[in-house]
């Protein structure tokens, strides 16, 4: 705010020779009325030094007390913490503008009045309070309470003392961006040296601070943007020496910032170094590249470098490892299935869950056997659930869905360029997405030859390779496999390799077909019922009788996904709170044995037949720890017999033999 017309009008009709020259009589005569009680203004005073004097007389301030005010130790100390950064913008102003007022002085104050800085003579002690109501009519006091540029000659100060010093002030405010006031700067001279050039210095000086500051602020409020970003910015000149580093990639490199001048190099060893340094620009958009730092450790990271016109570029940096989390929550790539939520009560089925509970207390890799749709994936993820690595990701991969030629990029990955249609920057496999958890790879029968070399190597070194990549990644993740397929006949028929086989089957478990838990069907029905029934929001409340009498006899081809599937479509069709036998499919009911016609069930010894016999080589091969020898002889059948019925119910010897590693 600048002076008001009666302001400029009096110090331009003074001039500068009364500047200079001794007391001016008339104000000292009205210092002496306001003292005495006087209210009506004289001509010669200002209306804004004659409202500032009556203020400080009734305040009850004694003129002749020219003693400083001074805040407490301990309140100063935290004031010249809370501005230093204030103080250092305005000292080097202050510095250059004394060069023009060498027998004056100059200082810093507070929006409060509090002294924080000074320079010249006549030194205004640091701590000292200026406020108005505190020294009464003074230039700083003035100003703060004016919040503008104002002056105040030697005879216009309400205190005697800085009347008698016979120097005159200039005082302009310091403000934020937003206008605020944050400081008063005060500029105190001799009248030879005190002219109307004088408050546009000041004012000039004021203003240069409070850019110094806007800037500053700013500065702050990018640094501060810098900070908390969750990727790793690296600003660096045109030499290629760090200019700044934020938070996120100080922790990526584990280095703090005695870095700063120092080359890129310092940060870490990578093939993409040169190309970071020497091409930048457009050229580089999130391309993987790995890092060895000086600990010997690596980080695999996404880098894109955007080029600065003044020279200079910018390194962004996000960790793969982070990339890989935010995309299994966008996917959902965790287990839902516990052992807990697994339906079933039959010898056979709890036998299965009996081997999932000990193989969820290993690491080591799991081969989970069974027919289509018996619900492999269950177990994978109940054993998934119940291990040390319940907290990280499971992903599911389907061999048998992939196309054999992209089957080493879905589960491996692959760089920018491996091959035509790569996605640009590259791509991670289904086993980095995994890394800290389980991957399950289902069908891993189906799996191509090229493939399982790879997978092989991930078993053997734990750590994968993608497509077109020269260097290979640790990744720590347990691997469960599973298949409907007879492994040990495609090893022998040259389908599957043999050392991968045994890798896989460290352990393993079967995964019984329903036809040999027909005890289950009636629990596994109501169950699905009652799920089917909430989600389409049909009133069945349960299964007439007959019709759980044919899914009982039914011998379930598709297991417990087609039990799962004709239930849904019979609550579909239901029209009564029962599902009746003519909500069934056609081709359930066709398919029952003759002694099964008019809906009679089949003797309960028929249906539990084949279970039994099922249980009876699982005791048997419990009895012996997996001696077929010794559990044929105890079953009284031949060893070819029993090696026959254990195909027929897909078990394995290896899942009883006791020693490290084998169930």
């Amino acid at each position: 705010m600048a002076f008001s017309v009666q302001d400029l009008d009096y110090i331009t009709a003074l001039g500068p020779a009364s500047l200079s020259e001794g007391p001016i009589p008339e104000l000292e005569q009205a210092w002496t009325k306001v003292l005495n009680g006087a209210t009506e203004r004289p001509a010669a005073v200002r209306q804004v030094i004659w409202d500032s004097w009556r203020r400080s007389v009734s305040t009850g301030l004694d003129p002749e007390d020219g003693e400083y005010r001074f805040v407490a130790p301990a309140d100063l100390s935290a004031t010249l913490a809370a501005n230093r950064v204030l103080i250092a913008a305005a000292a080097e102003v202050m510095r250059g503008l004394l060069a023009y007022n060498p027998r004056g002085h100059i200082n810093l104050t507070d929006a409060k009045g509090t002294t924080l800085y000074f320079c010249g003579l006549d030194l205004t002690p640091v701590g000292s309070r200026l406020l108005e109501s505190v020294q009464g009519t003074n230039c700083t006091g003035l100003a703060l309470a004016e919040d503008r540029l104002v002056y105040v000659l030697a005879e216009e100060n309400f205190g005697l003392g800085l009347r008698r010093r016979r120097m005159h002030c200039a005082a302009a405010p310091i403000r934020d961006a937003q206008g605020r006031t944050l400081a008063m700067l005060t500029l105190t001279a001799e009248p030879g040296w005190f002219h109307f050039h004088t408050l546009g210095t000041v004012q000039a000086a004021a203003e240069a601070v409070s850019r110094q500051m806007a800037l500053q602020a700013l500065l702050e409020e990018q640094q501060t943007v810098l900070e908390v970003l969750n990727e790793g910015l690296v600003v660096l000149d045109e030499r290629g020496c760090i200019k700044a580093l934020n938070r996120y990639a100080r922790q990526l490199f584990r280095v703090g910032r005695d870095l700063l001048g120092s080359p890129f190099q310092r940060l870490g060893q990578s093939e993409l170094t040169d190309e970071i340094l020497l091409r930048g620009g457009e050229g580089l958009r999130d391309l993987d590249c790995t890092f060895e730092l000086h600990d010997r450790s690596h980080l695999a990271c996404l880098v894109s470098v955007c080029s600065l016109e003044q020279g200079g570029r910018i390194v962004s940096l996000r960790e793969n490892r982070r990339i890989r989390e935010i995309t299994r929550r966008i996917i959902g790539t965790q287990a839902s299935y516990t052992f807990d939520t697994i339906q079933g009560s039959s010898r056979a089925i709890q036998d299965a869950l009996h081997l999932g509970r000990i193989a969820s207390r290993s690491d080591s890799t799991t081969l989970i056997l069974g027919e289509s749709g018996t619900g492999k994936e269950l177990f994978a993820q109940a054993i998934h659930n119940a291990s040390e690595r319940s907290s990280g990701p499971f992903v599911a991969v389907n061999c048998g869905a992939i196309p054999r030629d992209l089957v080493q990029s879905e589960l491996f990955g692959h760089v920018e360029g491996a091959f035509t249609g790569s996605a640009r920057g590259g791509s991670a496999g289904k086993f980095e997405l995994a890394d800290g958890g389980t991957i399950f790879l289902d069908e891993i029968g189906d799996m191509s030859f090229d493939a399982q070399v790879s997978l092989l190597r991930v078993l053997q070194e734990g750590e994968v390779t993608r497509v077109g990549a020269k260097k290979s990644q640790q990744v720590n993740v347990r691997i469960i496999a599973a298949t409907h397929r007879n492994l040990s006949q495609a090893v022998a028929d040259g389908a599957f390799r043999e050392d991968l086989y045994y890798r896989l089957n460290v352990l393993n478990l079967t995964v019984p077909p329903l036809r040999m838990r027909r005890e289950d069907v009636p629990l596994l029905a109501r169950h699905f019922l009652s799920r089917c029934a909430r989600s389409l929001r049909k009133s069945v409340q349960g299964i007439s009788p007959e019709a759980l009498d044919i899914l009982s006899a039914y011998h379930w081809p598709g297991n417990v996904r087609e039990l799962e599937n004709t239930i849904e479509r019979a609550t579909n069709l239901a029209m009564s709170e029962l599902i009746q036998p003519g909500d069934l499919p056609l081709e359930i009911k066709q398919k029952l044995r003759p002694s099964t016609a008019g809906y009679s069930p089949e003797p309960r010894a028929a249906q539990d037949l084949g279970t039994h016999e099922m249980n009876a080589i699982i005791a048997a091969l419990k009895d012996t720890h997996g001696n077929i020898r010794l559990a044929a002889r105890q079953l009284n059948i031949s060893r070819g017999g029993l090696y026959n019925k254990m195909n027929r119910f897909g078990l394995s010897a290896d899942a009883f033999r006791s020693g490290p590693g084998v169930l």
